[in-house]
């Protein structure tokens, strides 16, 4: 046994009351269990759901629904055997879920249990008040989750960790992992694949236990039609050193009791001679036909409105009497959504009368419109575009080209390191390839293919969507508020914030023109990285007869020098441009001077306009942005002018050092952070 600290675990023990509601199995030496009720899961999940759409947040069904059987199963029989040797669970297994899609689907399951959290505590599910985030997060829910989960396969090998440090501790304690099919497609995921039976046969890991939830569907569609099978990788794991298992019906309660008892009954010894991976073949979106059915399986919850979700959830419980509890929270949900409804007639209302600071609903759209019609129309002007995707092109905005251009896409499936490698190719070989991902992914994940590409002479253009905040309902490990710092320096690389569709759709086509102009110069022309966020914003934020948006410029959106005296030049860019425009408008009318810059690119600031504008404004800046203060664009924009010695009075509104958290909205986040219009000129005046 080696010497540790012991760091204090904060896991709620198991309780040796029954779920309150429960069905009853009986294993196969006889015993009788108590199991949560997997209808009783899928019931609280559509629920949980309904009321975070309710909210304004995206919320994931099929995944968790999927799920239900095999975790009812597996935690009844770990907490059997930990109340059995009157010990808490986690001090005989560890259970790890990667599966971060999933995550809502054990917060149900936890609070039939009353393992520190109940039914009530459920509503708050990714609202910014509730420790119950859209993945699960360890130090929001310490007493929930042990390992924070959310970009696929990313706990798989701390889990390795784990059951190394137990081994070497000597300490008799298993390791069980909950996995979807799509995370076995990860790079890092199949590193650890390979390293678990490598370290079983030099004798240094306890029992480790793998559980994929297999329903061959992804975000986007079915991974065998959109991308390839995975039927060849799960096949070769037994030759890898892994025991291979397969539960058939993942739906069938008794059968997964049965399978699952087989693996945790035998004998600590001899679990340690060979890792064991469990496919479960499942249904994603289990429960309810019309998710089923649906290609994407229901991956996030289907319905926009409590129109229809007393069918929805009496589809779930098998057309029998629904508890009386779930019938008031559905209730309630009713009531709640009429109220919204209601009251968002009236805040339309306002928003285009208040201080004419606000664009009308009509010019609102996704930054992402632009993104696929400028790839269409440039591919119908010949131009070799090709779209390499991970599985998220429906939320990226290159689905449109896809779709009529499907000999030219290809979806590597959830690999987001092997989409840039793969464009890099097609990059070398004369392709114009356009990847696309959630910042967060492509920044971690992609970054060394990034690298490599541009050092291969193989540039790429890339699609970032959700950056910062906007990914706001996933929480901390979907957010990514230092993509700036970790891209704005790879070499033959621009950095763009995007603002707008328009935007958008001007610098995409021109970027794809830049590498068509290059490849016919016999020049290797420089990676282009766009991010963008989620939410709607408006349609174009330039005036009247100003300049058209241009590749490496800064625009003006907006310049009023009439007043006398005090002046400032806002300097913005991505979705907080259109706070900065409103604080800009709410400062003229106090009087100020005020220029309204859309930054734009970032890496390389147009020191032109910006110059320009500090002339205007007695050389005083503040600028904001969605993005960690360090690191961030205020910081090179500073950088840039003291080496040009040029000295401005600056001030910079970003994100503070700690984690994000799940939100409704990212204006919740944004409030948090004081990066709100009215904080814009709270932190102006303040200066004063």
């Amino acid at each position: 046994m080696v010497k540790y600290f012991n760091r204090k675990n904060f896991l709620t023990p198991q309780t040796k009351n029954s779920p309150k509601y429960f069905v009853s199995v009986t294993t196969k030496k006889g015993l009788k269990l108590r199991l949560a009720d997997p209808r009783i899961t899928r019931v609280a999940l559509a629920l949980m759901d309904m009321q975070a759409v309710l909210g304004g947040a995206a919320s994931h069904w099929g995944g968790p629904a999927a799920f239900a059987e095999i975790t009812s199963a597996l935690y009844a029989l770990i907490f059997h055997e930990a109340n059995n040797k009157a010990v808490p669970w986690y001090g005989l297994f560890h259970l790890i879920n990667d599966a971060g899609h999933c995550e809502n689907g054990l917060y149900a399951l936890k609070a039939n249990y009353n393992m520190g959290i109940n039914f009530e505590d459920l509503k708050g599910f990714r609202s910014i008040n509730s420790p119950l985030t859209g993945h699960g997060e360890a130090h929001l829910f310490p007493e929930g989750v042990y390992l924070s989960n959310g970009p696929l396969g990313s706990t798989l090998a701390q889990a390795e960790g784990l059951c190394l440090a137990d081994r070497l501790s000597g300490l008799n304690r298993s390791t069980v992992v909950l996995m979807s099919d799509g995370a076995c497609m990860e790079g890092e995921a199949k590193e650890a694949f390979n390293s678990i039976p490598g370290f079983f046969q030099k004798g240094k890991m306890n029992p480790f236990t793998v559980i994929v939830s297999d329903n061959n569907t992804k975000l986007s569609g079915r991974i065998d039609q959109d991308s390839f099978s995975l039927n060849s990788f799960f096949q070769s794991l037994e030759t890898l050193g892994w025991e291979y298992r397969e539960i058939e019906s993942g739906h069938d309660l008794q059968n997964c009791v049965n399978s699952l008892e087989e693996v945790f009954d035998r004998p600590f010894d001899s679990a340690k001679k060979r890792p064991v991976f469990i496919r479960v073949k499942t249904v994603k979106g289990y429960g309810v036909k019309m998710t089923e059915q649906a290609s994407h399986g229901g991956h996030g919850f289907p319905l926009k409105s409590t129109e229809k979700l007393y069918e929805f959830l009496k589809e779930i419980y098998g057309g029998k009497d629904i508890p009386a509890d779930f019938l008031k929270w559905a209730e309630d949900l009713r009531k709640q959504d009429t109220h919204i409804q209601e009251r968002k007639k009236i805040e339309v209302d306002k928003k285009n009368v208040i201080n004419n600071c606000l664009p009308s609903e009509s010019a609102r759209v996704k930054v992402q419109e632009g993104i696929g019609k400028a790839m269409i129309e440039c591919k119908e002007q010949g131009l070799p575009v090709i779209s390499i995707s991970a599985d998220l092109q429906g939320s990226t905005g290159v689905l449109p080209f896809r779709k009529k251009f499907l000999d030219c896409s290809f979806d590597v499936g959830v690999a987001e390191a092997n989409m840039v490698s793969i464009a890099a190719g097609f990059s070398k070989q004369g392709f114009i390839p356009v990847v696309d991902t959630f910042t967060q992914f492509g920044v971690t994940k992609g970054a060394l293919p990034l690298f490599m590409a541009n050092l291969s002479q193989a540039p790429v253009i890339a699609v970032f969507s959700h950056a910062g905040f906007q990914d706001a309902a996933d929480g901390a490990s979907h957010q990514s508020l230092t993509y700036l710092a970790q891209t704005c320096a790879l070499p033959m690389t621009d950095i763009y914030c995007l603002s707008s569709s328009e935007e958008a759709f001007a610098l995409m086509t021109q970027a794809i023109e830049f590498f068509a102009l290059a490849y016919k110069e016999g020049k290797t022309p420089r990676t282009q990285i766009f991010f963008l966020g989620r939410e709607v914003f408006p349609f174009s934020y330039l005036p009247h007869k100003a300049p058209p948006y241009k590749l490496g410029k800064a625009q003006v959106v907006y310049s009023q020098l009439e007043n006398k005296g005090k002046a400032i030049t806002l300097w913005a860019a991505g979705p907080l441009l259109e706070q900065a425009l409103m604080a800009g408008k709410i400062l003229f009318k106090k009087g100020w001077k005020v220029i309204v810059v859309n930054a734009s690119i970032v890496n390389h600031p147009d020191m032109e306009i910006l110059i320009s504008c500090l002339k205007e404004t007695s050389f005083r800046l503040l600028t904001l942005e969605d993005h960690r203060l360090t690191g961030g664009m205020g910081s090179l924009v500073a950088h840039v002018l003291a080496m040009q010695g040029i000295s401005v009075n600056m001030q910079s509104l970003a994100i503070g050092s700690d984690f994000g958290r799940s939100a409704y909205k990212s204006a919740e986040l944004y409030k948090k952070e004081k990066l709100m219009a009215e904080d814009i000129v709270e932190a102006v005046l303040s200066k004063e």
